[in-house]
């Protein structure tokens, strides 16, 4: 959570209520002390991370400056971290546990957890970031080439001539930021820490992409085209080309020509299993990861029979349709083919399909109040991931602020619209969107909990909910009479359930990217070029893509045990709260908080 591999780009409150309460008088008793600890905590992030104050809207008054900066990444920046981490824990360990109860102690558990994991990991192991998060300072989905671009069109605001200069002071952090980033990959490299060489080759490749001429860059453009739309008088063209030519451009040059240089080096091994101590690496990623204590053997069984079930549903769903031949495989592949589904690789077909994914979320807006008491106040857009970043990146959610100022953002990856058929994107449109990230990100933001806790996370809990919306709009009759849109939900949730079982047999088993491709290609029938990019992804940040299926199961789970002990006093839209207004948590603490809840029903 303290870390920034947990720190989730939210929106918030004032920098008055973040800084005023740390600075009270001190506490007399334990829920006190925690409260204000945790407010000195998230007031010392947001000095460490001004990303971080930008998107929470933040970079403004006493924390103004913030806003033209980024944060440090230097191997000296890394250690002072690891070194905060510690010092954090021990200022956690201070205060009495046992006198907690109720939301504090959710709060203390979930925080502590945290810190306690990534500094083992911090103990650990010498590459890579805080904790065992990516092993690899920059791949084909890491470094900040890739997350400048979205950030500051984004999230940096253009409203004043001060947000202008702020842009183009940013712009020349950035070619600091990078090199520090570099120097980094060479510390590594140095202790044998090297992406294997299809992570590079895809990150010189969307490298070579983002280097071209100032007046072609989303990094200029982005400040000049909101410049003018606001009025706000002066040569941003000129000032903005001029940061991107003589900073951020000869640094892209140094990355470029770093990592050309680590090709010899590197190897085609898809698991971290080769890194140094690389078999304790991906235990401590997938622990940290799914928040359980999970061995990768029992992860990848756990894959493997999901899978079963949810093909046998498909193998019903393909006969509705008329397709009974082949495997669930290879019949989803087939229907990835049918035109019949698939928008025209064009803007405008690309327009087409983002305007239809909309009404789709109309619609499912009209259904929430069936299963939700508490509704987000943010707005959701779905926009486009630019053309620059489209063939690393992902598709993913932002999150959008509180005061309704910037909406949460659906990031849709739309390169090959051929990789994105109607019948698919629905469900991918409730994961990213309502019920899934969007409302949980966003009541995340609008329930009581301290600042630190509103704006950091725990990948199992906000992936797991995220899936187990899926189920929840296929449980709402979302798909009635329509077997091609369930057969998309299905098809995701086999995704999710091959990825159980294609990360732990690339991290554990040993398995190489091309076994890995295929064998999560013949589970839920992607294309192999998709197949294969959900695998380099998987490679370069090990133990992540277990995240969804565990923590789906591990809701669904609690969700049966508050059923059973409730009976007809059971009320979905309660549960739904419980677990939602509480905030991501690891998933052991979330068993406890629903246990606690269940008790309070009962009572």
């Amino acid at each position: 959570m303290l870390n920034r591999r947990n720190l989730l780009l939210a929106a918030g409150a004032s920098a008055a209520l973040a800084g005023g309460r740390a600075a009270m008088a001190q506490p007399a008793g334990a829920e006190q002390q925690l409260s204000t600890l945790l407010d000195a905590f998230f007031a010392e992030e947001l000095v460490e991370a001004p990303e971080l104050a930008t998107s929470l809207g933040l970079d403004v008054g006493p924390h103004a400056d913030l806003k033209s900066k980024l944060h440090q990444a230097s191997v000296a920046d890394l250690a002072r971290d690891k070194r905060l981490t510690t010092e954090r824990l021990a200022r956690m360990s201070a205060i009495d546990r046992k006198a907690l109860s109720g939301m504090p102690a959710v709060n203390y558990d979930s925080v502590y957890y945290d810190l306690k994991t990534t500094d083992a990991a911090n103990r650990r192991f010498n590459y890579g970031g805080e904790g065992a998060g990516s092993p690899y300072v920059l791949s084909q989905i890491t470094g900040a080439y890739q997350d400048a671009p979205d950030f500051l069109s984004t999230q940096h605001t253009i409203e004043t001539r001060a947000d202008c200069e702020a842009y183009v002071a940013r712009l020349v952090e950035l070619g600091r930021l990078m090199d520090q980033e570099s120097e980094r990959v060479r510390h590594d490299a140095g202790l044998g820490v090297i992406p294997p060489d299809f992570a590079l080759k895809g990150a010189i490749a969307s490298m070579t992409t983002m280097h071209v001429a100032p007046e072609q860059s989303s990094l200029v453009t982005s400040l000049v085209d909101r410049a003018k739309a606001k009025g706000i008088a002066g040569d941003w063209q000129a000032q903005a080309s001029a940061a991107y030519r003589d900073k951020v451009t000869p640094a892209l040059e140094r990355q470029m020509a770093l990592l050309n240089g680590l090709l010899p080096r590197s190897t085609h091994d898809a698991g971290v299993w080769k890194l140094p101590d690389g078999e304790a690496y991906y235990a401590a990623a997938l622990a940290s990861q799914t928040t359980t204590n999970m061995t990768p053997a029992e992860v990848h069984k756990m894959g493997l029979d999901v899978g079963r079930q949810l093909s046998a549903r498909a193998d019903l769903l393909f006969k509705k349709i008329g397709m009974s031949k082949g495997t669930v495989g290879a019949r989803y592949q087939q229907l990835f083919k049918s035109k019949k589904y698939i928008y025209p690789n064009t803007d405008a077909g690309k327009a087409k399909l983002i305007a239809d994914l909309n009404l789709v979320v109309q619609k499912m807006q009209g259904r929430l109040p069936t299963y939700f008491d508490t509704l987000p106040k943010a707005g959701l857009e779905i926009r486009r991931i630019p053309k620059e970043t489209e063939q690393g990146a992902s598709t993913h959610y932002t999150e959008g602020s509180l005061d309704g100022s910037r909406p949460g953002i659906y990031w849709l990856n739309l390169r090959d619209t051929a990789e994105s058929p109607y019948w698919d994107m629905l469900t991918t449109t409730f994961h990213e969107g309502i019920p899934g990230h969007h409302l949980q990100l966003s009541l995340q933001r609008q329930a009581d909990l301290p600042m630190i806790r509103k704006v950091s996370g725990f990948g199992a809990y906000i992936e797991g909910w995220a899936l187990y919306a899926e189920q929840l709009a296929q449980e709402s009759g979302f798909y009635k009479d329509d077997p091609a849109g369930e057969l998309g939900y299905i098809h995701d949730a086999l995704l999710r359930s091959g990825r159980l079982v294609t990360d732990t047999g690339i991290h554990a088993l040993r398995w190489s990217r091309e076994k890995a491709a295929a064998t999560l290609s013949s589970i839920d029938g992607d294309p192999p070029a998709l197949a294969a990019q959900e695998i380099e992804r998987y490679s370069v940040w090990p133990g992540q893509a277990c995240d969804y299926m565990v923590g789906k199961l591990t809701i669904l789970r609690l969700r049966a045990r508050a059923k059973t002990a409730l009976g007809p006093r059971f009320d979905i839209k309660k549960f739904h709260d419980a677990v939602l207004l509480a905030g991501a948590v690891p998933l052991t603490v979330l068993e406890h908080h629903v246990d606690a809840w269940i008790a309070q029903q009962r009572a």
